[in-house]
């Protein structure tokens, strides 16, 4: 009751206040303002809650989790897709490979060839190989006295075994040649006189040798050697040669070691042409034993091979021996990729010179030669090659030689008071003239391979000769050159040919007289002019077994002569076929 008291006198209290106010209000008039200073309003600076505000609102919900999910329902179809078919390719059927073969030749002049080669597997590791080769000729060439027939068969053996560590094997053959001393011109002897000489020599020739090779160990290989080689004249040689070689670890390197002992022994029962008589005859037993130790160095351009030939020979004969001493240095360093590789090396032997070997060379020799090894003490060589296109090959070389006893070939001296049972004194054979020779040679070669089929190429070689006796070389050529051609026309037709060069060549005729000695001799000299030669071969394929051929040589028709008064045969043509098969 007191409170609403209250209340209402201080209600009464403000009405009355206000009410005084009103009436005593007054005029207060007009005045002007001067404002000295220009309004420059400011703006305070703001600021930023530093707390966020939390909401706590029962209206905001949570965000729920979405989970999606695929109803997979299947479709029925009755689409195929089609298969790929691979593009349809010819296929080659694989050559069928036979294992022998035979051919057989028949020419003008007589001429006669025929080969035979048959190779089989007896199994998985052994192998047996058999061939027979015959070539011979029974035609005339013009402008000679007498006969020239000639005629070499040579049959060979051979048998390997290869297994996982080792392989060996061996062989056997022989070998019969005929020639004839034929090189006396016609009218240069009465018809009598020739017909009383007995021009023909035969060489006779039994080989044997084995092999072995054996795969980590330090013995590697080893090859032993035996030959029988005799004639009509009752002059025989033999020759035994074993090569061992071994292999050590050496640091990073390996050192190869290989041995040598090389055995030559023969007698002619006739004496040098030279003599008055057909004595004394001529004996030799010469050994030679040697050991060839070498470091092979590689690296990624360059190859290096750092060895000596050591070589103790001895002429048995006689009771004599001399040590040599070789360098063996090779090295190649691949200037840039495959164009360019440079080479080089010094590599010096002693070479076993032999009945055989010179029989080979020139089957026209008398049967009264001396034996001689050759000294090689050098022959320093440095060259370049490569391939200058993918088709197309180069090499050539620059070299010096100098060689001690270098046998050359020099005819006999004519000598007709010689009693032998063989005609081979009238001028008309070749002795062995030992000279210190030095060599300077140049040599250049081009390989072109057109494609797969087609390839050619070309050779030539140019010599300057320094010996010790001032002489000529004897009947070596100062420039040989070569070029060969292959050629495969489509499946069945093939051909080819080569042509070669030879340079001029010196000699001497040298007439005998009794009493007399060589070196005053009546003689000669004789310069062969240089010659050319070219052959050419084809050859068709009948089918995968038979195919026939034909063979061209001597095309330029020349009756040059190879030796002094040793023409060979005008143009020649030789037609054959050839057969393969199984055995």
């Amino acid at each position: 009751m007191h409170k609403h008291i209250k209340i209402s006198i201080f209600a009464i209290l403000g009405f009355l206040q206000i009410g005084l106010a009103q009436d005593d209000k007054k005029d207060l008039g007009t005045e002007t303002v001067t404002v000295v200073k220009a309004y420059s309003p400011t703006i305070s600076d703001a600021f930023k809650v530093k707390s966020v505000p939390t909401l706590n609102d029962s209206i905001v919900l949570q965000k729920k989790p979405i989970k999606y999910s695929i109803f997979s329902v299947p479709v029925a179809s009755t689409f195929t897709p089609s298969k790929g078919k691979a593009s349809g390719v010819k296929k080659l059927p694989p050559e069928k490979i036979y294992n022998s073969y035979a051919s057989i030749g028949l020419g003008n002049y007589n001429n006669a060839l025929a080969d035979f080669y048959t190779s089989s597997a007896l199994n998985r590791d052994e192998r047996l190989d058999l061939s027979l080769n015959h070539h011979s000729s029974r035609g005339e060439i013009d402008g000679t006295a007498l006969d020239n027939i000639f005629y070499n068969t040579k049959l060979d053996a051979s048998y390997t075994k290869k297994d996982r560590d080792i392989s060996w094997g061996a062989n056997i053959g022989a070998q019969h040649q005929l020639y004839n001393w034929y090189g006396i011109p016609n009218g240069y002897y009465t018809e009598e006189l020739v017909n009383g000489i007995d021009e023909k020599q035969n060489y006779f020739n039994a080989f044997a040798g084995g092999f072995v090779e054996v795969e980590d160990s330090f013995f590697k290989s080893a090859n032993l050697f035996y030959r029988r080689f005799w004639d009509s004249t009752k002059s025989g040689e033999n020759r035994a040669v074993l090569k061992p070689a071994f292999e050590f670890p050496l640091g990073d390197e390996l050192l190869t070691l290989k041995a040598k002992v090389d055995y030559l022994g023969g007698k002619f029962k006739n004496g040098q042409v030279a003599n008055d008589s057909n004595i004394p005859g001529i004996d030799y037993s010469l050994l030679q034993v040697g050991i060839n130790p070498n470091i092979n160095i590689l690296g990624d351009d360059l190859s290096l091979n750092l060895g000596v030939n050591l070589v103790y020979g001895m002429d048995l004969e006689n009771s004599e021996g001399n040590f040599y001493i070789y360098p063996t240095i090779t090295a190649s360093y691949r200037l840039l990729d495959e164009v360019a590789i440079a080479y080089g090396g010094v590599e010096g032997e002693l070479k076993q010179n032999s009945f055989y070997g010179f029989v080979e060379e020139n089957p026209y020799v008398s049967p009264t030669l001396e034996m001689q090894p050759t000294d090689q003490q050098y022959d320093a060589y440095i060259g370049l090659k490569g391939q200058l296109l993918p088709n197309l090959s180069y090499n050539l070389k620059g070299s010096y030689m100098a060689e001690n006893r270098k046998p050359l070939f020099l005819l006999n001296p004519e000598n007709t008071s010689r009693t032998d049972e063989k005609g081979y004194f009238y001028g008309n054979s070749f002795q062995v003239f030992y000279d210190d020779v030095k060599t300077l040679g140049v040599f250049g070669e081009l390989n072109v391979d057109i494609n797969r089929n087609f390839s050619l190429g070309i050779n030539a070689q140019v010599y300057d000769y320094d010996t010790e006796t001032d002489n000529p070389a004897w009947n070596l050529p100062g420039l040989t050159a070569s070029m060969f051609m292959d050629y495969q026309i489509g499946e069945k037709w093939f051909m080819g040919a080569n042509l070669f060069y030879v340079g001029e060549r010196d000699d001497l005729y040298t007439i005998a007289s009794p009493g007399t000695l060589p070196e005053d001799f009546a003689m000669t000299p004789v310069t062969l002019d240089s010659y050319f030669d070219a052959n050419a071969h084809i050859g068709y394929r009948i089918n995968e077994q038979l195919s026939v051929f034909a063979k061209a040589n001597n095309i330029a028709n020349q009756n040059y002569m190879r030796w002094n008064n040793y023409q060979v045969q005008g143009f020649q043509v030789l037609a054959g076929a050839t057969y393969k098969f199984d055995l």
